[in-house]
This record gives C-alpha cells, structure tokens and sequence, in this order.
C-alpha cells in the first residue's frame, strides 16, 4: 500500500477503518485476558469475583444489621440501605441495629 500515492479522503477513510480495527483488537485482547484470568482462579478453587472484590480500597467492618434479614449489613459509610432507613421510619432506632 503506497500511502503517499493515496488522497486526503482515502486517507481519512483508512485511518477510520484502523480506528476501528485497533478497538476491535483491544475488545478481544481484554476478553481472553478475562478469560484466562477466570480460568486461572478456577483452577485455584476461586472465582474471580472472589479474588477481586475489595481489592480497590479498604473494607470497613460492618456497624449495623437489618433487624428483619441478619445477613444485610452496613457500615454506616455511603448511602444509607433502603432496609435502614425504612426500619429508622417504622420507629426502631440506629442504636438498636447496631453490631
């Protein structure tokens, strides 16, 4: 291919087209390497959702509990839950959900 033999508009038309390949590249490159990131925890005996959570910060212990569901917790950091505040409006007090 002989670019210098080429138009403003060909040009033009192929750098798109490299753009878009060059993206196309870049999709499929981070799916195998998801791929093989997920096949490596398997084979550890983890998912990678397992070895990945958390991982961007710090995890803070939880301060409260959902009176009506012991599994939802909060730390009391961020947004309250949508359990806390319906128990806080129907009476029961932060005190009485904390851990």
């Amino acid at each position: 291919m002989n670019l210098d033999a080429m138009s403003k508009e060909e040009l033009i038309d192929l750098k798109g087209k490299v753009d878009k390949a060059l993206k196309s590249v870049e999709s499929r490159r981070k799916t195998e390497a998801l791929k093989a990131a997920e096949a490596a925890a398997k084979e550890h005996g983890f998912s990678l959702d397992q070895l990945t959570r958390g991982k961007s910060g710090t995890v803070s212990a939880a301060k409260y509990r959902n009176p009506g569901n012991p599994e939802q917790t909060w730390t009391g950091r961020g947004r309250k839950p949508t359990w806390f505040v319906e128990a806080l409006a129907s009476g029961t007090s932060a005190d009485d959900m904390a851990i």
